[in-house]
């Protein structure tokens, strides 16, 4: 790519420029935040002519509403932002997200306390994420927010920086963020947090005995990869990280209808929830020997394709008969996670934009996981909902490894029949796991199809904030 479609792949708005540290000397306006339990007192506090002016406007204190107050000259005096009683389904911290794009351009402070202000800051930061390299009229000014007293400033960017990552390399189009450019963005990341990379590409990987990823990138003129990042002291415990990598789905021969075709730019979502999971914890500088593979491929079409029908040598040595060429994110993944077991680790993580399935199941918020240990299932879950990036679990169940069955090889890589799609994927993937001492398995859905607060539509790391937040509680952070 030319150092100008470089520059194009990313997004205009920066963490950096949305809040402003607490010392800032640029004066700011109020945003009065009511409790909609508690309503009638919080208004107390706002002036008799925006009282009226709310009650002349029609303004109805609920969950997420907000109003914009008017000064003596007409401009912009400040906002009220009315916030839920929370609950273990609803995090009212992201609802802030709202504010930072709906405010006119300004400086804000919040006139309030809340009981989680570094979760209200980061839902304003998150929320205020455009991405508008392509389009040639661009929107220069944001509202911004004066860093609230006791907020980790850093914290709170480290983790912004990393969603905003991410959502960059999900909603770039394909012809821009093909396997050279997954590479140069884990490149980067590497450079920034002196990681190492090794990377196995082209024929390269038939010699690492890697035939699942070549098969299914060996059709696009654009070689198919193995991206290997490691960072941290070697006596540190062994968490390991896998993300599906597909640039583009075709289908391959199993080619997809167009519609379903519409946003496989996003078929890598589970490679940009890995990379920007590992920014977070090498930004965090968490106490792990972290290993973040991605396996790299666009799945096209051409004389040279995979398959079906087609028996392929795993790394691991497990025989592979090819059911649908479709379903080939698990392949590569089966490929990554042979080669990440080799060392047992303490850990293995995938993410993974895996299945229609379980879509079906859970919808598009809210990705299924399984894991083969119940208290780091438990501390994922609880770290989901503590943080607004939820998950749920499903199990491993043993008895559907069945519908795997290969008449002429080890395993069939899809099960023979329609049910259980999202279950038997994550079975398919536990046999390459056998030394980790856990395993689990993400199965996400890497986009937000309608906006919502602190999550504008588009790609979206799923579980890469809940599993820092339960990396962080199990390891810590490195002194």
């Amino acid at each position: 790519m030319t150092s100008e479609k470089k520059r194009a792949t990313i997004a205009s708005t920066r963490p950096e420029d949305l809040i402003l540290p607490h010392s800032t000397r640029k004066k700011s306006k109020p945003i009065w935040i009511v409790r909609e339990q508690d309503k009638d007192r919080a208004l107390r506090d706002l002036s008799v002519e925006h009282k009226n002016w709310l009650e002349a406007t029609g303004w109805k204190p609920g969950h997420g509403a907000y109003a914009v107050l008017p000064g003596e000259g007409g401009e912009c005096a400040g906002a009220v932002f009315c916030i839920g009683s929370g609950g273990k389904h609803d995090r009212s911290a992201l609802a802030f997200g709202a504010l930072s794009k709906g405010l006119p351009p300004g400086v804000y402070h919040f006139q309030s306390a809340l009981d989680d202000m570094e979760m209200a800051v980061l839902g304003w930061v998150l929320g205020a994420y455009d991405f508008d390299p392509f389009r040639s009229v661009k929107k220069s000014d944001r509202a911004q927010l004066k860093l609230p007293t006791g907020c980790d400033r850093e914290y709170i960017l480290n983790i912004a920086e990393a969603v905003y990552l991410s959502r960059d390399l999900i909603n770039t189009p394909a012809n821009e963020m093909g396997p050279d450019e997954m590479e140069e963005a884990a490149r980067k990341v590497a450079r920034d947090f002196k990681a190492n990379v090794k990377v196995i590409k082209g024929e390269k990987l038939l010699k690492e005995d890697m035939n699942l990823i070549h098969a299914v990138g060996r059709a696009s003129p654009r070689e198919p990869r193995l991206i290997d990042i490691t960072w941290g002291p070697k006596s540190a415990p062994k968490v390991t990280i896998v993300g599906k990598g597909i640039v583009f789905d075709t289908g391959g021969l199993n080619l997809k209808p167009g519609n379903s075709m519409t946003l496989m730019k996003k078929d890598m979502g589970g490679a940009a929830a890995a990379l920007g999971l590992g920014r977070m914890i090498m930004g965090a500088g968490l106490n792990i020997r972290l290993r973040v593979l991605l396996p790299t491929a666009e799945n096209a079409v051409s004389g040279n394709a995979f398959r079906p029908g087609d028996v392929i040598k795993a790394r691991n040595g497990t025989t592979v008969e090819i059911g649908n060429t479709d379903a080939e994110g698990r392949l590569v993944l089966a490929d990554a996670l042979a080669y990440a077991d080799e060392e047992t680790p303490e850990t293995i993580i995938s993410l993974a934009t895996l299945t229609g399935a379980a879509r079906v199941a859970l919808g598009p918020d809210l990705p299924p996981f399984y894991s083969d240990d119940d208290e780091f299932a438990d501390e994922v879950e609880d770290a989901g909902l503590a943080t607004a990036d939820p998950v749920w679990r499903m199990p491993f169940w043993a008895p559907y490894d069945k519908m795997l069955a290969s008449t002429i090889s080890d395993v069939n890589h899809i099960s023979n029949g329609p049910f259980a799609g999202s279950i038997t994927a994550a079975l398919f993937l536990k046999r390459f796991v056998s030394n980790a001492v856990r395993y689990a398995h993400f199965d996400i859905y890497g986009w937000t199809p309608t906006s919502k607060p602190g999550k504008p539509k588009g790609g979206e790391p799923q579980a890469a904030r809940a599993l820092l937040e339960a990396l962080k509680k199990r390891h810590g952070v490195r002194k």
